[in-house]
């Protein structure tokens, strides 16, 4: 930005808030938000009343929080405190709108009304999510064909999601990847050897080859430790049958949801092998990271991990079979673990970079500043 511009702002909607651990959107803009801020926006992150943590120590206090009121429930809270989050934005009208979530999609009549331009990060095919019902695939496929209406500009986090957009809602979309940071060296966490368990990290819904993983990790549990970090965040049958699993088997441990970044990134530096089975998303946050970290990786066989990982990884069908003889394949032999842990690392570093994402970002929001300026001085 030129010396004595006014100061640019931005509102971000459509994450449960700053800082936040929830998911890919919040890990996207616990480092975005900062690196706006460093560009010499004034950033404000719309969320949700407990869901930030305020004593967090990597928390900027120069990004401006706000929190609104929503629903708290599985199908409605996204569409709710959207709703409130860009009606805050309406009468605060910052310079420009970066929203999260193509559920957002219904609101953004309202920012065009205001005059608010929009970048819009449309995710993955949500409609196509095994989790959701009929309803909720209806609402999502409904919202993205408002996202193409009324937003200004579109960002994919993949090559697929750009041409998923551009066929099927004749939108273009720039592509924008998630980043990773690659960590220094962290210790292993204890009780565990470097190289000799298996690691999944996922949210616990069907399209991240949950199920099938709990019953290889069943296997694999025989010769090996197994580390399993996530849940569903509402409890039910997927969070059962993995409590069942770690109460049998002293060789498979369940941490649950965990918020420590230093712990998550040293149980993926020093993983024998890590399983990525999500299969509808773009680039995923987690691939990316786990990634950075030198992990070896076995993955769901997808559009999506193919682009992310190219050569880096070793890839199966979602058979429970399957995945536990590629896991067990990968924990067996310590120069296969190596060679994907350096191909990992180096494709990462070269494409998925927290730095060159984050400058997107403020490329592509200050253009959106800059053309509505234009439009402004035109009609002057």
């Amino acid at each position: 930005m030129p010396e004595g511009s006014p100061t640019r702002t931005v509102s971000i909607i459509g994450t449960r808030g700053y800082p936040s651990y929830y998911g890919g959107f919040e890990t996207a803009v616990r480092k975005i938000a900062p690196a706006l801020v460093d560009a010499g926006w004034e950033v404000t992150v719309y969320g949700r009343d407990g869901s930030t943590r305020d004593s967090d120590p990597d928390r900027d206090a120069r990004v401006k929080t706000r929190v609104t009121r929503g629903l708290e429930t599985k199908s409605v809270s996204t569409l709710t405190y959207g709703f409130t989050a860009v009606l805050d934005t309406f009468v605060r009208k910052p310079d420009v709108a970066l929203v999260m979530n193509v559920a957002n999609g219904f609101w953004l009549p309202l920012l065009v009304l205001r005059g608010v331009p929009t970048l819009v990060n449309v995710d993955g095919i949500e409609w196509e999510r095994a989790k959701w019902g009929r309803l909720a695939k209806f609402v999502f496929k409904t919202g993205a064909r408002a996202t193409a209406a009324f937003g200004t500009r579109l960002v994919g986090d993949a090559h697929e999601i750009v041409r998923r957009w551009r066929v099927e809602f004749r939108r273009d979309a720039v592509f924008i990847p998630y980043g990773g940071e690659e960590p220094g060296l962290l210790p292993v966490e204890p009780g565990l050897e470097r190289r000799g368990y298996a690691l999944a990290v996922a949210r616990f819904v069907p399209e991240n080859t949950i199920s099938e993983f709990i019953e290889a990790a069943r296997h694999v549990s025989e010769t090996h430790d197994v580390v399993i970090v996530g849940s569903s965040g509402y409890g039910g049958e997927f969070d059962e049958r993995v409590k069942a699993l770690a109460d049998e088997s002293p060789r498979v441990s369940w941490l649950g949801h965990v918020s420590d970044d230093a712990r998550l990134l040293a149980l993926w530096q020093h993983a024998g092998a890590y399983f990525h089975g999500h299969s509808v998303g773009g680039t995923n946050p987690a691939l990316v990271q786990a990634m950075l970290c030198g992990a070896p990786v076995v993955a769901r066989d997808t559009v999506y991990n193919r682009e992310v990982l190219d050569s880096a990884g070793v890839f199966v069908e979602p058979d429970p079979g399957a995945i536990a003889r590629a896991l067990l394949g990968v924990l067996a032999d310590p120069a296969r673990q190596k060679s994907l842990s350096l191909k990992a690392q180096d494709r990462a570093r070269t494409h998925y970079t927290w730095a060159q994402v984050c400058s997107r970002y403020e490329q592509e929001l200050a253009a959106l500043v800059d053309a509505g300026h234009a439009d402004w001085v035109t009609e002057e």
